[in-house]
């Protein structure tokens, strides 16, 4: 077959399947256009998940009538003032999306330029444009699309339901309102209003107003600031505890010079800042600005302008990961505001019934004033793990932000008085948090002191856990495990980590075996990280054991120093602060 020109309408449809992929599309380059123009409000109307409209109106600084006629041609844009492909500072290429758009539905283009006395309007269908006309008055400019992709029909079959194309519409103008604070923004669909965001101040104030108001003020309330970066390149934002996390990463959004962004760099880069703060499959919410030089990252590596590459992508990678673990360790004694939440809401006043009511409370050990000392034996018969220990007093001039153990209830759980309420911790998790980061602390200072076995461990395994032990003994060595293979199924330990000698060294090594059998696509940091969380969890205080008032004090003084110690290395959380306020609304006492 020879070579041959395509018909210009051939083109266009093709150039359309890079661009256009769904009802989504239409909206991003039609509102990226109108924020190029100066836009201060963008209206979307959506209807039958966009298949039949898809309406963006704006009052930016408009078209006349023969920029109105040029707008709909290929290769005509007013974004490059200059020719320069690499110094681009818009969102878009208004001339690439129109025609693209009109060669695969019915397009009405409407605009009024502010320095013009007339409103203009054109239309292109399947790609054949009218001549423009004029039309009624209004500000800016008006784009509906119809019929879409009824040129291509084949599109339509792989188009979602409507809902989910609506939903995929929707969270576009989200990202959109977030990257453009200073312009409003509304989502209507089917007549009903699913987004509706004022303009914000353009400032940080305005900027985080945005944020909350786009993210939920649950999911900002539970957000640390971070920022880093050096010279030129500059990275800021807002970053979930890991306390608080989802089980998709619909809650992630990044920006690249004003532009939103979906890029696996930048992904990639959250999952190394959380990743032994997360459990696999978890992800956190966060909201990413980088500012840089045009020169330093391609925004033209995709049609849609939806992924970028940068530069120096260790430099980006290394400066997220550092500003985020920052941030997140400054707010180490934070939890998820939303867990005291969850728990005050989970407490219910239990009428009595037959029995004294300081039987039914939730911690049976304090009676009440008054009662007679044998009812207090008679409650805690009843609850027989709940232990309560002299406690230091809560005088020191520097309060303990988490107070001072008070009891030990179900031989695992902590509870602390603080000035202005209680504070219930987990101490398994707790415990397995602090060995996991002296762990990590001793290997970033020299190297993991070690405790060598006065008689070696022979450990029995199958064949292949001693093969993959044997490959990763250097690294375990590394981490202060030091084995060998000993006959054709077992290994020797010889030293472990000081920080676990007298733990269970069998059970750790056969864990160890088979997290050395699981995905090997991670970096060479994070295994290292996971191995010493597997560590530091065969070491951790365990569940049922009781602990003296001194030891659970001490534990309290351990967490308050150390870093990220508001969640175990599962991402669960380690305590939960409830307020005395809060719990005096609980006994109607406010």
């Amino acid at each position: 077959m020879r070579i041959r020109r395509l018909p210009e309408g051939i083109a266009n449809r093709i150039a359309a399947g890079e661009v256009i992929e769904r009802p989504a599309s239409v909206v991003k380059e039609l509102a990226e256009n109108a924020i190029d123009a100066g836009a201060r409000q963008i209206d979307v109307a959506f209807r039958d998940g966009g298949r039949s409209l898809i309406r963006v109106s704006d009052d930016g600084e408009g078209m006349d009538r023969d920029e109105l006629d040029l707008a709909v041609e290929r290769h005509a844009t007013s974004k490059l003032a200059d020719d320069d492909l690499v110094e681009i500072r818009t969102l878009g290429f208004r001339g690439e999306a129109l025609p693209s758009i009109g060669a695969v539905s019915r397009l009405s283009l409407a605009s009024h330029a502010r320095a013009a006395r007339d409103t203009w309007r054109i239309e292109v269908a399947g790609g054949r444009k009218s001549a423009p006309a004029p039309a009624p008055r209004i500000e800016g400019t008006t784009v509906e699309v119809r019929d879409l992709f009824y040129a291509v029909p084949a599109r339509l079959k792989f188009l979602r339901s409507p809902r989910a194309e609506t939903a995929e519409a929707a969270d576009v103008v989200r990202r959109l309102a977030l990257a453009a604070p200073h312009v409003g923004f509304s989502f209507t669909s089917e007549e009903r209003v699913l987004i509706d965001l004022p303009p914000e101040a353009e400032d940080d104030t305005g900027r985080r107003r945005r944020i909350a108001r786009v993210m939920g003020e649950e999911v900002f309330a539970n957000m640390v600031d971070f920022d880093g970066g050096k010279d030129s390149f500059r990275l800021w934002g807002l970053a979930s505890l890991p306390t608080y996390h989802r089980a998709q990463a619909g809650l992630q959004f990044f920006f690249v010079n004003g532009r939103p962004v979906r890029d696996k760099l930048l992904a990639g880069a959250i999952r190394g800042a959380y990743a032994d703060l997360l459990t696999r499959g978890r992800f956190p919410a966060v909201c990413l600005f980088i500012e840089c030089p045009s020169a330093f990252v391609d925004v033209n590596v995709h049609p849609a302008k939806a992924e970028v590459r940068f530069r120096d992508s260790a430099l980006v990678r290394g400066a997220i990961v550092s500003s985020i673990r920052e941030a997140l360790g400054g707010g180490s004694r934070r939890t998820s505001a939303g867990l005291s939440a969850a728990t005050l809401s989970a407490l219910r006043p239990v009428m009595p019934q037959r029995r004294p009511a300081f039987v039914e409370t939730a911690f049976a050990g304090f009676a009440p004033q008054g009662m007679e000392e044998e009812q207090a034996h008679f409650a805690m018969d009843n609850v027989a793990s709940a232990r309560i220990e002299e406690a230091l007093p809560l005088t020191e001039e520097v309060p303990h932000p988490l107070g001072a153990a008070r009891a030990q209830f179900h031989e695992n759980y902590i509870l602390a008085q603080t000035e202005d309420g209680i504070v219930i911790v987990d101490q398994h998790a707790a415990h397995e948090r602090l060995v996991y980061e002296e762990l990590k602390a001793e290997r970033a200072g020299k190297k993991i002191a070690t405790q060598p076995l006065l008689i070696p461990d022979v450990i029995d395994l199958d064949a292949g856990a001693v093969e993959r032990l044997a490959l990763a003994a250097p690294l375990l060595a590394e981490l202060g495990l030091v084995l060998e293979p000993f006959g054709e199924g077992s290994v020797v330990v010889r030293e472990v980590p000081a920080a676990l000698s007298g733990g269970r060294i069998a059970h750790l090594v056969r864990d160890l075996a088979d997290d050395l059998a699981q995905d090997q696509s991670t970096t060479v940091e994070e295994r290292v990280n996971h191995l010493l969380a597997t560590m530091a969890c065969h070491h951790s205080v365990r569940s049922g054991r009781q602990l003296r008032a001194d030891e659970m004090n001490a534990l309290l003084r351990k967490m308050e120093v150390t870093p990220n110690s508001g969640q175990c290395n599962h991402g669960r959380p380690t305590f939960i602060e409830l307020k005395l306020s809060d719990i005096e609304r609980l006994f109607g006492r406010s």
